[in-house]
């Protein structure tokens, strides 16, 4: 059995979204559906409304609790931002598609534009993912706190074109701190605007900003973001210091060092995590919280 100190850091029992809850007693695994033609690692191969579609209805089946549609690269080599009618353009008939097809399943939409954001609510999105954590439209407090959708404030420093890069990967001796801080302030002005507490997840934004060590001390330091109040979703998958770890160029190659990270993000405190390849991900963590939790098993 494992000791107190081995066992993960508590967290809020769930996450209001809009129209409901999703319970955070088991790992939330939400699945990466990119309808971009230049997405580091599977670019294109879901930009038609069918292909993104029965990609989904895959996720879903292999135990995906959460679709994430987003219409915008932020791949590490440098993204091209695109316009929000081109992003409305490729976000809007998928969501539209998948609320029809899986009624039941839950939508997040991945983007840091207000106006994506509100059309993918009215198209039945409940999350709002933005790796900018609000930063590069400030609408987006007042969007979340008037349609009550989940929010997930990821941490990330720069534009979208530099937010992949090292061009902002530049930290002091505590580069934990650093990053908690500046979430700490993100979830300061949402909850302002009028945000409740519980709506928010945190992303320390894993690459983001980042360079390997980066990534590494602040997955190792988990528990301390515990002091945000706010449960944690923990992005790792495909990433490129898994590939420096384990000399393994291919993103789509990359699948045993990200679920290798997220059962160690897992037993570090995190509870939602984002992910491609969600068959060896949902099975990985099931067993990792059947082991910390054998008598709920």
């Amino acid at each position: 059995m494992p000791t107190p100190s081995d066992q993960p850091t508590p967290t809020a029992p769930s996450w209001r979204v809009r129209g409901g809850q999703i319970a955070l007693d088991r790992p939330v695994v939400v699945g990466i559906l990119n309808v971009t033609p230049d997405s580091f690692s599977d670019g294109g191969r879901f930009a038609s409304v069918d292909a993104a579609a029965a990609h989904a209805g895959r996720m879903i089946a292999d135990g995906a609790d959460v679709i994430d549609v987003g219409g915008e690269s932020t791949r590490p080599q440098g993204a091209s931002p695109v316009s929000a009618a081109e992003e409305l353009r490729r976000v809007i008939p998928v969501v539209r598609e998948l609320r029809v097809r899986f009624p039941d399943v839950t939508l997040s939409v991945d983007t840091s534009k207000g106006d994506v954001a509100d059309a993918a609510i009215d198209a039945g999105v409940r999350i709002i993912n933005d790796v900018s954590g609000f930063r590069l439209d400030p609408r987006m407090r007042e969007i979340a706190s008037r349609s009550g959708a989940g929010v997930v404030l990821m941490h990330s420093r720069g534009t979208v074109e530099e937010m992949g890069t090292y061009s902002h990967a530049r930290y002091g001796a505590d580069v934990v701190g650093e990053v908690v801080s500046e979430l700490a302030e993100a979830l300061r002005t949402a909850v302002d605007a009028g945000v409740r507490q519980d709506q928010v997840v945190v992303d320390p934004g894993i690459g983001f900003a980042k360079r390997s060590r980066h990534s590494l001390e602040i997955l190792a330091s988990l528990r301390r973001f515990s002091a945000l109040g706010c449960p944690l979703m923990v992005g790792v998958s495909r990433k490129r210091f898994i590939g420096e770890l384990s000399g393994v160029s291919r993103g789509s190659e990359r699948v045993a060092g990200t679920v290798g990270a997220k059962v160690a993000a897992f037993v570090l405190g995190a509870r939602l995590f984002r992910v491609h390849d969600v068959a060896p991900n949902r099975q990985a963590l099931d067993v990792a919280w059947a082991v910390l939790h054998p008598q709920r098993s």
